[in-house]
């Protein structure tokens, strides 16, 4: 009997600990747990296209991004926030097309301006198959 309660314990450990990684991991989508600032307008096997749009002063939270450009359509002035709470402020101007590595972080619009951008996720490449 304690031999069988102490594999029910086992398993419902692990079956809590993978249901917290598996959220987490999805939990890093800006599309899924950001939707009123992150809009998919195109997606296929190559890239994924997002509409970004913030109100003065909105922020998110965090989460994460492939390697993408990113091309203004206002002017924006932005702080970025990383995971370890290291903090940059960013200035763009409507048109500037920029290279953004990939990575976590939690934007905040720090203009009393709405903020747009056009974001081009690029996918991996799949494997080349022989």
């Amino acid at each position: 009997m304690k031999n069988l309660t102490l594999l029910i314990m086992n398993v419902l450990l692990a079956t809590f600990a993978l249901i917290f990684a598996t959220e987490a991991t999805m939990a890093q989508d800006p599309v899924k747990v950001d939707p009123k600032h992150y809009k998919v307008e195109f997606e296929n096997d190559q890239v994924r296209v997002l509409r970004i749009s913030y109100g003065p002063h909105e922020k998110s939270i965090m989460h994460e991004h492939p390697d993408s450009v990113a091309i203004f359509l206002t002017d924006q002035y932005v702080k970025f926030t990383y995971p370890g709470g290291k903090s940059e402020e960013m200035r763009t101007k409507a048109g500037d097309t920029i290279w953004i590595p990939g990575g976590k972080h939690l934007p905040e619009n720090l203009s009393d301006q709405p903020l747009e951008l056009i974001l081009v996720e690029l996918k991996p490449m799949p494997a080349m198959t022989k």
